[in-house]
C-alpha cells in the first residue's frame, strides 16, 4: 500500500473542460490513509472466493452487464460473472488482470476481509493527484501519449464505433503494465473504473439539480471504454457513479485502510 499523509488540498475542477458534475474546485481535508498500490486482481478474489466460499451478486443474479463491441451497446448476458466477464462463451478472466463483474457491496465483502475498506471519493483523487494540489491532469502525467507510448488502458477512436487498439488490448489489460505514478501507484486510469466508498454526490456550491440516492455509488478512473478523443474519464478529477448492486465489465476496485 501507498502511504498518504493529513493534508489540506483541493478536489474538483475549474475551468472550461470541465464537466458538470466535477465542479466546484473546493478545500477538504483529508486524514493520513493506505491505498492499495494496484488494482485488486482475478487471482487475489479467487483466494478471497475460496477462503470465505463467497458468492458474488452477479453469480446470484445469474447475469451481469456486458458492453458488446459489435452492436456497441449493453446487455445483460446470462452467465457473466467475475470468472467469465463476458460471458461463458467468452475467454475467461485472467489472472493477472484487474477482477470486474464485481459489485459495490462484493468489492466492501473482500476489503473487509482483508481488515481494509474501499477509498473514499477524496482519498482516490488526492492520490490521483499524488498528493499535490496543482496536479498534472492525469494521475501520470500531461499526456495520454508520452514518447510513443500510451500511459493507460483506453479507448483510441471514435466510441463506439472503433477502437484502433493503439495501445495493445480491447479490453482490460494486466496490472501495472502501463507503469507507476510518483505515488508509486498503477492503472489511476484506464483500465477499469473503480468503486468507492461514498454516496455518489454533487459537490458543495454545485448547481445542478440531483438527489443524493445510497443506491448510488461513486465511481473514479475510467475504463478501457473511455474515448481518448471525447471521453477523458480518466482524468484526476472525473466522477460518475452506478448502483452498488451492479456488476459490469469495466468495474473493479482497489482497497485503503485507515492509519
Amino acid at each position: 500500500m501507498v502511504y498518504f499523509e493529513t493534508k489540506n488540498i483541493e478536489i474538483g475542477c475549474d475551468g472550461k473542460n470541465c464537466k458538470s458534475n466535477e465542479v466546484p474546485k473546493h478545500n477538504v481535508k483529508i486524514n493520513s490513509f493506505y491505498i492499495d498500490k494496484n488494482l485488486v486482481s482475478v487471482a487475489q478474489f479467487s483466494e478471497f472466493v475460496k477462503q470465505q466460499n463467497y458468492i458474488t451478486e452477479a453469480e446470484k443474479f445469474g447475469n451481469a452487464g456486458v458492453f458488446d463491441i459489435k452492436f456497441g451497446e449493453w446487455k445483460l448476458v446470462e452467465k457473466a460473472n467475475w470468472k467469465f466477464p463476458q460471458g461463458i462463451t467468452f475467454p475467461k478472466a485472467e489472472q493477472n488482470h484487474p477482477v470486474t463483474q464485481v459489485s459495490w457491496n462484493d468489492a466492501c465483502a473482500y476489503c473487509l476481509f482483508l481488515g481494509k475498506r474501499l477509498p473514499t471519493e477524496n482519498e482516490w483523487e488526492f492520490a490521483a493527484r499524488n498528493g499535490k494540489t496543482n496536479a498534472s491532469r492525469f494521475s501520470w502525467g500531461s499526456q495520454l501519449v508520452e514518447n510513443q507510448k500510451y500511459k493507460s488502458n483506453v479507448w483510441q477512436g471514435k466510441f463506439p464505433d472503433n477502437n484502433t487498439q493503439n495501445d495493445g488490448f480491447l479490453f482490460t489489460s494486466p496490472i501495472g503494465f502501463f507503469g507507476k505514478t510518483d505515488s508509486g501507484m498503477t492503472d489511476m486510469g484506464g483500465n477499469v473504473w473503480q468503486w468507492c466508498s461514498d454516496n455518489y454526490k454533487l459537490y458543495p456550491g454545485n448547481k445542478e439539480k440531483f438527489v443524493t440516492d445510497t443506491l448510488y455509488k461513486a465511481i473514479r478512473g475510467g475504463s478501457f471504454l473511455c474515448d481518448s478523443n471525447e471521453c477523458f474519464s480518466y482524468i484526476n478529477t472525473a466522477r460518475n457513479s452506478c448502483s452498488k448492486e451492479t456488476s459490469l465489465m469495466h468495474i473493479g476496485f482497489r482497497c485503503a485502510k485507515s492509519k
